[in-house]
């Protein structure tokens, strides 16, 4: 008896509900309470905007800006078939291309950080090639349209699911699977040269 293999699909997609709306309710109550919620997405909401951006004061910034933004509107957070965490990455969204439009406006770009110092113990020749492994992924991704980019970001800094970035972008689940898909297969040709 053969059967057919059962698909798996990613956690991020199976989730009924939201599952953070015992937290966002209990900080509607109490504005204190939004500090497990700030704990819980403080470093997503942050690798997104650093991936963004590629300044680390940059995306501190824009951290910083989209918690007090969420914190101001979220008494306004209605459980209407978006989760918390597509209304917290769309509030993400917005503020990093607030940082884009002030970036082009003043024609300025930093000075990239240096690297953070590596271990005593850590394999110099390793630490240079997993260095140069992530700076050729990021020069591929910034070759990538920003629709795509955008999917691929929000996609793996956090695991949204293809709903949610929809929400966070404006588009349909569906496009939003195909534009990952497409995005997923241009990285893997640029990577592959």
């Amino acid at each position: 008896m053969t059967s057919e293999p059962r698909r798996v699909e990613p956690a991020a997609e199976r989730l009924p509900g939201d599952p953070d709306l015992a937290a966002v309710r209990a900080a509607q109550a109490d504005r204190a309470e939004f500090a497990r919620l700030y704990r819980r997405y403080l470093d997503r909401v942050y690798t997104y905007a650093f991936y963004q951006l590629g300044d680390h004061h940059d995306a501190e910034d824009a951290t910083e800006r989209t918690f007090l933004a969420a914190l101001a509107a979220l008494p306004g957070f209605r459980d209407e078939g978006s989760t918390f965490r597509a209304w917290l990455f769309r509030i993400a969204h917005n503020t990093v291309a607030n940082a884009h439009r002030t970036r082009a406006r003043r024609r300025w770009q930093p000075f990239p950080d240096g690297f953070e110092r590596p271990a005593p113990d850590a394999d110099p020749a390793g630490l240079v090639a997993r260095a140069d492994e992530v700076r050729e992924v990021l020069r591929a991704l910034e070759t990538l349209p920003e629709d795509r980019r955008q999917v691929v970001l929000l996609r793996f800094s956090d695991g949204l699911s293809s709903a949610e970035i929809g929400e966070v972008l404006g588009r349909s689940p569906g496009a939003v699977r195909v534009l990952l898909h497409r995005a997923l297969r241009e990285l893997a040709t640029r990577l592959d040269r």
